[in-house]
């Protein structure tokens, strides 16, 4: 479960970002996920409750925004929303030369006191 070393890697960054600001306890954690990426948002909800125990972050509110993957058509230069395995333009059939969003693994903003 890689979830595990996610949330220990958000959870050294929150640590950094509290000791150079000064702060006491972080109160939510927005982090953006890409629907193509392989981090399941149960899992890492699970180990970033597990993992924050007894730091500033306990408690913290995890609030994961799942980002839907979009491509790219190299025929029509649209950009269209992926919904199958094939990443198939809606307009021409063509498989989509780039997927532009949808790979995330970001941490958006921490609130804290």
């Amino acid at each position: 479960m890689h979830e595990v070393s996610i949330a220990q890697s958000m959870l050294k960054i929150i640590e950094d970002e509290s000791d150079k600001h000064g702060v006491s306890r972080v109160t939510q954690l927005h982090v953006r996920i890409g629907s193509l990426s392989t981090v399941v948002p149960e899992a890492l909800s699970f180990a970033f409750e597990v993992i924050t125990k007894g730091t500033v972050a306990e408690d913290a509110e995890l609030n994961i925004e799942v980002v839907p993957a979009v491509g790219r058509c190299r025929n029509c230069n649209i950009d269209f929303k992926v919904d199958s395995a094939l990443f198939l333009c809606p307009e021409c059939g063509e498989i989509a030369a780039e997927i532009i969003c949808g790979k995330e693994l970001e941490i958006s903003h921490i609130e804290a006191e």
